[in-house]
């Protein structure tokens, strides 16, 4: 039996080689699909402009093709890239994002989620608000609030141009005044005007409070 067996060995070691490369060269051109969530990549924003359309940052997409270049395909490697070049202010919806997808021959998108993005653009713009100064609670027993100051009384804010348009004042974070006797200076801090406008120089002010003694009545 063992002599059956060690018969022609070479061969039979060759033809396991073979049939070894065979496989794994089969497996290899498998196909495969896998997802990757690519990210979105915006470039060429136009001097002046800003974006203001809430836009993913990365599209689902659905890849199909040979096993072996799949398998060696990284998330790094890969991104759709969105030129912003040229483009005036309002909405501009761009269409066939998997065409800005660079991928090797083999390679096909089988789906893509969503397949296209609306780019909404502004211009930006500028001006100074008023600081509305905002209080809690009540001076001890005895004792009244005057009035309360922000220093400085305006501050600049930058962004969208339809958002400060509208925007009035930027309030601050609550300060509390409960049980005070004397005056009091503390800094806070300004409250988020939404994310479509930023607080420029500084996103602090100092607030003074001013108290003093109630006036008996006579």
């Amino acid at each position: 039996m063992m002599k059956k067996l060690l018969e022609n060995w070479t061969l039979k070691v060759l033809a396991l080689i073979f049939a070894s490369i065979l496989w794994f060269f089969v497996t290899g051109e498998q196909k495969l699909e896998r997802y990757y969530a690519v990210p979105l990549d915006l470039k060429n924003l136009p001097s002046g402009m800003m974006v203001v359309s809430e836009l993913p940052e990365n599209i689902d997409v659905r890849i199909s093709g040979p096993r072996t270049l799949l398998m060696n395909l990284h998330l790094q490697q890969i991104s759709i890239t969105i030129d912003l070049q040229g483009l005036e202010p309002g909405v501009t919806t761009l269409k066939r994002l998997e065409e800005r997808l660079d991928l090797p021959g083999p390679l096909k998108i089988t789906r893509l989620s969503p397949s296209y993005v609306d780019v909404k653009l502004e211009r930006i713009a500028s001006k100074q608000v008023e600081v509305a100064p905002r209080v809690s609670g009540e001076p001890a027993a005895g004792y009244r609030l005057v009035e309360v100051r922000s220093e400085p009384r305006r501050v600049m804010v930058e962004g969208a141009e339809s958002a400060v348009e509208k925007l009035e004042r930027i309030t601050t974070a609550t300060l509390d005044v409960t049980g005070l006797r004397e005056n009091l200076r503390r800094e806070v801090a300004l409250l988020s005007a939404g994310r479509l406008i930023s607080i420029q120089n500084s996103e602090a002010v100092t607030l003074e409070v001013v108290i003093a003694p109630l006036v008996p009545e006579e």
